[in-house]
């Protein structure tokens, strides 16, 4: 296989009690496998394609065969963006963000709880599923809502830090109430990750 489900780094019940163990076990071995599943079934018909990584893959839509390019699109992307969701949290994570990215989001936000509220309204009002992402554009932190499993890669953005909003992340424990798992997500954040994607997203 090409690509493989990473194992989470920590314990399904680690992020208790911002995310239960029940939702954790289904996202990641359901979800995130049938991603790498359904992406895996479409490099075997293009076999070049399994020595790209999966960023390569959906940096460059355009450059995949039409035949495979939604599939690719929806399972490369859900792939890329899971990896990135579990490494940007941690067990006992959360707080004021620490480094660099502290003081970008100072600059460009005004402080962490401006930010913090723009990007919670700007993800809850996301319709159907969906992300909302941070990335660095033009010297400035933006926050941008994609549908679906649509990557900011495919945009040349790099994600910094991005939240789940299709129902599968948050409905056993908050049901319909989005904006409550936004305003909790926060507790569970791993500023040290974030940091480093930071640094990428510099570059």
């Amino acid at each position: 296989m090409a690509f493989e489900l990473p194992p989470l780094p920590y314990d399904y019940a680690a992020l208790e009690p911002t995310i239960d163990e029940a939702t954790m076990k289904l996202h990641h071995d359901k979800h995130h496998q049938t991603y790498v599943t359904n992406l895996n079934g479409a490099v075997e018909k293009h076999p070049d394609l399994g020595k790209k990584t999966v960023e390569e893959l959906v940096s460059d839509l355009n450059a995949i065969p039409e035949d495979v390019r939604t599939v690719v699109r929806n399972n490369g992307g859900g792939h890329v963006n899971h990896t990135m969701f579990w490494e940007i949290m941690k067990p006992n994570g959360g707080g004021e963000p620490l480094g660099a990215i502290a003081d970008q989001i100072k600059a460009d936000f005004g402080s962490f709880e401006d930010f913090k509220k723009k990007f919670n309204e700007a993800t809850a009002k996301q319709f159907g599923s969906g992300w909302g992402f941070l990335v660095f554009k033009g010297g400035k932190l933006e926050i941008v809502t994609k549908p679906n499993q649509d990557s900011p890669l495919s945009d040349g953005l790099y994600p910094i830090l991005g939240n789940d909003v299709w129902e599968h992340a948050y409905y056993l424990k908050y049901q319909n109430k989005r904006p409550d798992y936004l305003a909790a997500w926060w507790n569970v954040i791993n500023w040290e990750e974030v940091n480093k994607r930071f640094e990428k997203a510099k570059k």
